[in-house]
């Protein structure tokens, strides 16, 4: 087995505590000396030398959507060029198992509808050796993975491998509730990190239909929620509706004796009282509840072939029924313009107005001049029918830069600072053509701590560490310690920060996505392996993979509200 002394750094331990300049030895896949390292303890040991570098638990993503991706690409970039040595795949109900032969086609559409997969890629890069949930797991884990993986057991899936395309329709019968509630406890059994559902109403999936888990009545969510209870294990994970919401979460939370997180609490400039009210809300209801929130502006960059980001509103619920050939008939529509110019007004205030020509080859010149509005105003127009036109114009192959949402910095600051809420949102393997938030922890190392002063290095490296891996119930993980997995990140306190997207055609099919690279990230260990050293990522063979699926194990006591 390797070890490793990492000598004279900044030691950030992840629990918050201030930080210390000490050493950090590592023998095969444990941590077993933080502080002081005598050189006769660590004979034999590589040297790395930490001076001036910051030595911090490996990062935690806990909102990601590598469920497919992870086939084509076990190595789960770019989370893993970040300092991230752990991600949480399956979130907001969705993922690709249990799933039967004659549905792998709905739930790609799924995939491709609400979380913005391109279905080429998906068709070609998921090599379905698994129908159950307990296979898809054994599938995972006999990969050659770079970092470590943990899997909540969806309720899209899951609802449609019991009720068929009624689940898009109906609610479920007791007998079919009862049905999926085996599952579900198969699925714990198995390893799954938890239970992941949503009640969205942007969540619109194949063909035009409501994805499965928004047909569930609560009674049906409480049921394959507590067999997270009788195991006294998992977390529950869920996109947030109408009717299910801080209360019920509460509630949940308490009858059920399991932690829960919601995505998301959304700062936005449009209506200052909402975050806070929702944070006040969330305070007074109790239970051990950690809503979700992002550390920067959602900004998507949309074609009209995919226009998911507007799926909360009928006229792009018609939109999404229908394949991407034919949408461009219904943009040329007046009637339909009519509607959906009111309706997105409604729903995302003046986003269309602020957007911007981001890519394109016919309107090159309009890459960089100005937002829609100011666009419009020149040609006589509205800044909504300007992007439709100019997106037909080109086969609907013109990207715009779309700032959707959570666009308060002020308040996402203050919800940074708030002990209560969970990092998360990074949506990482999910929109990959439109955006790329799965730096968000260079972002927040990068933008909120060195640049905004906005939170002490302790709290930023807690909240990337000791936070996510105590919610999670991971509970080697997220610190140094002794005996703690050896998931360790270095990096270059005045480097460390995220560089400027880029698009590359690296999937299946050659399908486009957007990245982001590091900088400032300087070694990255995963159970004590190498993947990255001196800011250059290490190649990891598929006998030498130092990643692992990652199983939570049964507590002893309550949850409680922790």
């Amino acid at each position: 087995m390797s070890r490793t002394w990492l000598r004279g750094g900044l030691l950030v331990d992840g629990t918050g505590a201030p930080a210390t300049t000490g050493d950090l030895l590592l023998d095969g896949d444990r941590i077993v000396s933080v502080g002081v390292v005598e050189a006769d303890d660590a004979r034999g040991a590589e040297e790395i030398d930490c001076t001036d570098r910051v030595v911090a638990p490996g990062f935690i993503d806990v909102h990601t959507h590598y469920d497919a991706q992870v086939f084509w690409d076990p190595d789960l970039t770019p989370s893993s060029w970040h300092g991230v040595t752990t991600v949480v795949v399956g979130n907001c109900g969705f993922g690709i198992a249990p799933t039967r032969p004659a549905d792998r086609g709905t739930i790609a559409r799924i995939l491709e509808n609400v979380e913005g997969m391109p279905l080429d890629a998906l068709e070609a890069g998921i090599p379905w050796r698994f129908e159950s949930f307990p296979e898809y797991l054994a599938a995972v884990e006999d990969l050659p993975l770079r970092i470590n993986l943990a899997a909540y057991v969806g309720h899209t899936p899951v609802r449609q491998y019991v009720m068929g395309d009624a689940a898009t329709e109906r609610a479920a019968t007791p007998e079919e509730v009862d049905a999926m509630r085996r599952i579900v406890g198969e699925a714990m059994e198995a390893g799954a990190i938890g239970f992941s559902t949503s009640h969205a109403a942007s969540h619109v999936g194949a063909y035009g239909r409501p994805v499965p888990s928004r047909l569930a009545e609560l009674d049906e969510i409480w049921a394959l929620a507590g067999e997270l209870g009788q195991r006294r294990v998992g977390v529950i994970e869920a996109t947030w509706g109408p009717d299910l919401f801080v209360d019920e979460f509460a509630d949940l939370a308490r009858e059920i004796d399991r932690p829960v997180t919601w995505a998301a609490i959304m700062a936005t400039r449009r209506d200052p009282d909402y975050a806070p009210g929702v944070v006040a809300r969330t305070e007074s209801a109790g239970g051990y509840v950690r809503p979700q929130i992002a550390g920067r502006a959602i900004v998507v960059q949309i074609m009209m072939t995919e226009p998911g980001p507007f799926g909360n509103v009928p006229s792009f619920v018609e939109v999404l029924a229908l394949p991407a050939s034919e949408r461009a008939a219904k943009y040329r529509d007046r009637g339909w313009r009519e509607r959906a110019a009111a309706e997105i007004r409604d729903a995302w205030g003046d986003a269309v107005e602020r957007s911007r020509v981001s890519e394109s080859r016919l309107h090159a010149g309009l890459v960089g001049a100005g937002d829609l509005e100011t666009l419009a105003e020149t040609r006589g127009t509205t800044a909504f029918d300007l992007m439709i036109d100019l997106a037909l114009e080109e086969d609907l192959e013109t990207r715009f830069h779309v700032p959707m949402t959570n666009d308060n910095e002020e308040q996402i600051g203050e919800m940074l600072r708030n002990d209560r809420l969970l990092l998360g949102l990074s949506d990482a393997g999910a929109h990959t053509s439109q955006l790329c938030d799965a730096d968000f922890s260079s972002w927040l190392l990068q933008h909120w701590w060195r640049e905004r002063k906005a939170l002490s290095l302790e709290k930023a490296v807690w909240r990337l560490t000791g936070q996510p891996a105590g919610f999670l119930g991971l509970s080697d993980r997220g610190r140094l310690a002794p005996g703690a997995a050896a998931d360790v990140t270095v990096f270059d306190p005045e480097r460390v920060g995220t560089q400027t997207l880029e698009r590359v055609r690296d999937l299946p099919k050659g399908a486009d996505r957007l990245v982001a690279r590091s900088t400032g990230i300087e070694h990255v260990f995963v159970a004590g392996r190498a993947i990255r050293r001196d800011g250059v990522d290490v190649a990891t063979g598929a006998q030498d993979a130092p990643g692992r699926l990652l199983r939570p194990r049964p507590e002893t006591e309550p949850a409680g509200e922790r």
